[in-house]
């Protein structure tokens, strides 16, 4: 199981390339294995051209090293989505222009239109920015405890809402495995450049009618998108 899962962060951290969302050595992916507790992740500083399934960190939901490189200085931030949120399977993250350029400004992605709803259902949105003492003590692990803290406040379900801003820093996304997280972090891009073109024209957010018609034909037991 655990030689397949590598397999896969593999596969998902090159799409990542392959999606035009990261340069050099920015951006990871991470998997888990729910049923070991263990997490396949990319490696710090690792180009991928050069990354191969056996270079990938194994690390457990302490963040112990199990095998691999040395992973990724965001591996805390992974660890705590995947203790917040139960139901997800992998993660991802970018520095992404569009999603980027968001995060800088503190600002949400708001819901313009059918793109964003067959997404996101409402909002996509920015964290809080960390504090000094936040930051200079457990960075990264402070920043998954602040993505958790904006969702909890807020009422937002991780589950309709698969990605996130983190204030002056870039996009998390998150799915069902791997592969699922780095293709939301494409499609995350994609709807903040619709949003960003969006508001150089002064759009207003589509109705809430015409969100949730797009967002429950494609999520949930009456979805009807798509083949059976």
């Amino acid at each position: 199981m655990l030689e397949s899962l590598k397999e896969q962060v593999l596969e998902a951290n090159l799409k990542l390339v392959e999606y035009g969302l990261v340069l050099f050595t920015w951006g990871n992916v991470s998997g888990i294995d729910r049923e070991s507790g263990l997490i396949v992740i990319k490696p710090s500083g690792v180009d991928y051209e050069k990354l191969k399934a056996s270079d990938l960190s194994v690390v457990d939901l302490d963040g112990n090293r199990i095998e691999g490189l040395k992973p990724s200085s965001d591996t805390a931030t992974h660890l705590e989505l995947y203790r917040r949120f139960g139901n997800i399977g992998g993660v991802a993250h970018t520095h992404s222009t569009f999603a980027v350029g968001f995060s800088q400004a503190a600002k949400g992605i708001k819901p313009y239109g059918t793109t964003h709803a067959d997404f996101a259902f409402g909002e996509i949105p920015c964290t809080r920015d960390l504090t000094e003492e936040e930051i200079n003590s457990e960075y990264e692990l402070n920043t998954g405890r602040v993505i958790a803290e904006c969702f909890e406040k807020n009422n937002i379900n991780p589950d309709a809402v698969p990605a996130v801003l983190v204030h002056s820093h870039g996009p998390f996304t998150w799915g069902s495995d791997c592969y699922e997280a780095a293709k939301n972090s494409a499609i995350l891009e994609e709807v903040a450049k619709m949003a960003y073109i969006s508001e150089g024209l002064d759009a207003q957010p589509a109705s809430q009618a015409i969100q949730h018609k797009h967002y429950f034909r494609k999520h949930g037991a009456d979805a009807y998108y798509g083949q059976k």
